[in-house]
């Protein structure tokens, strides 16, 4: 008996050698990051081609090499299709060696790539992407759930609406996850502070003409109407209302805003919204300094997912340098026990679930007697800490 338990543990701390063996140093000689993304569609915008920028930037500023292996990126078009996104995902860690995916906006496709890369043990480095059920309900060890979330906004802009005498709301909605999420986590914020939801509508993705729904909003007796949306579906509602005269009598609060679809609008339109971002350019000198680089090489100001997307690529990069190795588990173990301090990220961590929890801002969208230019969008009226804005965690994502 006794010969047979040292048998047993010899093997065990043979096993755990080998393991350890197979983890140190760069897998196959290089790091290679996939970048996904809706690259023309109504996300094109928010992260895109912007996001692909953003994480040269964050290579090149790296010095294009980690741990003494090149960096490679790949990019790729998700069109917002579950199923080419989770195709090609496959395809990059079967056939291309890909150690990690960021990018990834819609919250479908999210899904099922974050999906195929737990199963491969590699990290998704989710920029983009709203839901929270990626550090709950599909919660998983290799996600890092950078920007922000569903939660942290509807915390950040529906609160205090309610509570200074905003009760009754309207959502037009886009039918699907993102959409979903929401208009679910803003309804339930109304609920909490002693508001009601008196109706809701749902609008597909890439609706141009919502006059239909703006006339129920506008029928419907709320004192808000919230546009569970993003990109050019909420550029093209936001248009709507005001065509319709329902910012004259009612308040229009955006759930999910970034910078572009705010310079889509004519600041009579879209001046005086308030709302919440995990960025903004003009914050302060570290953010100024990126972003006017960003700028030169990009055209447009950033947006909170492509300075995410920086972010994410950057400490990525950091982790495996500090560990020597490109290994999922032992990449994100660091990350979760190493503070990200950087532009973007400002008093923050990256939690067991997966969640990054840092400052976000509560903003109003400047009028145009307010604006130096094109780019002075934002007036920044409070900074909301990480804990206050996103959701307590509700439990750790273990490696199996």
């Amino acid at each position: 008996m006794k010969a047979l338990n040292k048998t047993l543990l010899t093997a065990a701390v043979a096993a755990m050698l080998s393991g350890a063996a197979l983890a140190d140093g760069i897998s196959d000689g290089k790091v290679k990051i996939g970048v996904m993304a809706d690259m023309g569609g109504p996300f094109g915008d928010l992260c895109g081609r912007g996001c692909v920028t953003a994480v040269e930037m964050a290579v090149e500023d790296f010095g294009g090499s980690v741990a003494g292996a090149p960096i490679e990126l790949v990019t790729a078009d998700d069109q917002n299709k579950p199923d080419l996104g989770s195709a090609k995902a496959r395809e990059w860690i079967e056939s291309e060696n890909v150690d990690a995916i960021t990018g990834l906006v819609n919250s479908a496709v999210t899904g099922a790539v974050s999906q195929i890369l737990t199963d491969n043990r590699k990290p998704a480095l989710i920029a983009t992407s709203a839901s929270n059920v990626f550090t709950t309900s599909q919660c998983s060890a290799f996600n890092a759930h950078w920007t922000y979330d569903v939660v942290a906004l509807a915390n950040g802009t529906v609160k205090p609406m309610v509570s200074a005498g905003k009760k009754k709301w309207f959502f037009i909605t886009v039918d699907y996850a993102l959409g979903h999420k929401l208009e679910e986590t803003a309804s339930d914020v109304v609920a909490a502070n002693g508001g009601e939801v008196v109706g809701a509508v749902r609008a597909p993705l890439g609706t141009t003409d919502f006059s239909s729904y703006i006339l129920q909003a506008q029928a419907s007796g709320a004192d808000v109407v919230a546009l569970a949306n993003t990109g050019t579906d909420f550029v093209n509602a936001t248009k709507t209302a005001a065509e319709f005269g329902l910012t004259d009598m009612i308040d229009l609060v955006g759930l999910l805003v970034f910078t572009p679809d705010i310079q889509a609008l004519d600041p009579a339109v879209i001046g005086g919204m308030k709302l919440t971002t995990g960025f903004y350019w003009d914050y302060d000198d570290a953010t100024r300094d990126w972003s006017k680089r960003f700028i030169e090489r990009h055209g447009r100001i950033p947006s909170m997912g492509q300075a995410g997307a920086y972010s994410v690529t950057m400490n990525y990069l950091k982790a495996i340098e500090a560990t020597d190795t490109d290994d999922g588990e032992t990449v994100m173990r660091y990350l979760k026990t190493h503070k990200p301090d950087d532009f973007f990220a400002r008093n923050a961590y990256l939690r067991a679930d997966g969640r990054m929890v840092h400052d976000m801002y509560q903003v109003r969208v400047k009028k145009a007697d307010e604006r130096r230019d094109g780019n002075d969008i934002f007036e920044i009226e409070n900074v909301i800490a990480g804990d206050q804005a996103f959701a307590p965690m509700l439990a750790q994502c273990e490696f199996n």
